[in-house]
């Protein structure tokens, strides 16, 4: 039971950074959002810096095990990688658009905490040589800066759907940018 806490406590903790920003977070507010008795979160986080290090973490786990390319269908060509990317962005900015609100708060939260920050920069390079091994085999010449330049566009969509326009359609975008690096 008392994981189940924990989990309670981190999953409330992301929903307010996502909903409410990083100065939203607080124990007292965790804890009442999670719906549990006070005090419960600092049991499990004594500091703010440690509760935000418990968040930094359990996004960086969730996002592995979300999008863990053992589990991803192979993608072999263009077409393929433009599904994969669009898919990406919308579980991102749909199921997941909370999530992604918080990981940016704390990306820009924490740059001058690099320790703090470390397990979201380290599941971002992840991502990257993932999405770089993809940009080989479907044969875009230049891999490092091709694939640089999706995460970066990836980046900007995500950012423009959850703050301005959450109906963006993003394919024209994410298919323009795929096919003019197939074609350098």
């Amino acid at each position: 039971m008392p994981a189940a806490t924990r989990e309670r406590a981190l999953e409330a903790a992301v929903e307010l950074l996502g909903a409410e920003g990083v100065r939203a977070l607080s124990h007292a507010r965790v804890d009442e959002r999670a719906g549990l008795p006070p005090g419960s979160t600092s049991n499990w986080f004594r500091t703010r810096r440690a509760l935000l290090a418990g968040v930094v973490d359990w996004i960086a786990e969730r996002e592995r095990a979300d999008f863990d390319p053992a589990a991803m269908p192979a993608i072999t060509g263009l077409d393929g990688l433009i599904e994969g990317l669009c898919a990406m962005a919308e579980l991102q900015t749909g199921l997941f658009a909370t999530r992604t609100r918080a990981r940016y708060a704390l990306f820009l939260e924490l740059t001058g905490d690099p320790e703090l920050g470390e397990p979201l920069r380290r599941q971002r390079r992840e991502f990257e040589r993932w999405t770089e091994r993809i940009v080989i085999a479907v044969g875009i010449a230049d891999p490092v800066p091709a694939t640089r330049a999706l995460m970066a566009l990836a980046d900007g969509l995500l950012l423009h759907r959850l703050t301005v326009d959450p109906t963006l359609d993003l394919r024209p975008t994410i298919e323009r940018a795929v096919r003019a690096l197939a074609a350098s």
